[in-house]
């Protein structure tokens, strides 16, 4: 999908001007998107209604615009309360492991739903390594406990090699007590960069 390529290739083009890296804001579907240029990596995100057990969910884009690989993985988001207490996101293979346990259909329909809405309502953004390659494989699965696995797993944003000019998109869950993460920011810390988001 040459959406999430457009999106964060114009994040990109804006957050390479001269001075400091800044965070462009913007609405999109009714939801608050976040996006941040660095390195030539862009990285977009925004919360998603849908709760899932004890998780609260974003929905993040990564774009590599630069000449080299660049990993993303789950664990590199953290969400930092106003208070200063750090929440790090779940690894995509617990949060699998708990929806297979927990048979956690229902509430995996509406984050499916939500999820797709967020992403197709972002028109410039498509995913050459994400949701839509990995959803295909999920519809492979028979038995409903393990289609709901392969679902989630379609969802949600595992550690993925990006090559220069790709691009990956997902779901990020933190732990929080089925409860909203409250005033804060994101921050996402990768092996080379830290990309610090405005408070919400």
């Amino acid at each position: 999908m040459n959406r999430l390529a457009g999106a964060c290739g114009l994040a990109f083009a804006l957050g390479v001007l001269p001075g400091w890296p800044q965070v462009i804001e913007f609405e999109s579907n009714g939801l608050k998107y976040q996006t941040l240029t660095k390195s030539a990596v862009t990285v977009m995100y925004a919360s998603l209604p849908a709760r899932l057990h004890s998780y609260v969910v974003i929905q993040v884009a990564v774009s590599n615009g630069s000449q080299g690989p660049y990993i993303i993985r789950p664990e590199d988001f953290t969400f930092v309360r106003s208070d200063g207490d750090a929440v790090r996101a779940a690894s995509a293979d617990s949060v699998v492991q708990m929806i297979s346990q927990k048979g956690a259909r229902t509430d995996l329909l509406k984050l499916v739903d939500d999820y797709e809405a967020a992403l197709y309502g972002v028109r410039t953004t498509r995913s050459t390594n994400g949701y839509e390659q990995r959803r295909e494989a999920a519809l492979l699965f028979g038995p409903a406990k393990l289609r709901a696995a392969a679902e989630a797993s379609a969802v949600a944003l595992v550690k993925t090699k990006l090559a220069a000019g790709e691009s990956t998109d997902g779901a990020v869950f933190f732990p929080a007590s089925g409860k909203p993460l409250g005033p804060g920011r994101l921050l996402v810390r990768t092996n080379t960069d830290t990309f610090e988001f405005k408070p919400d």
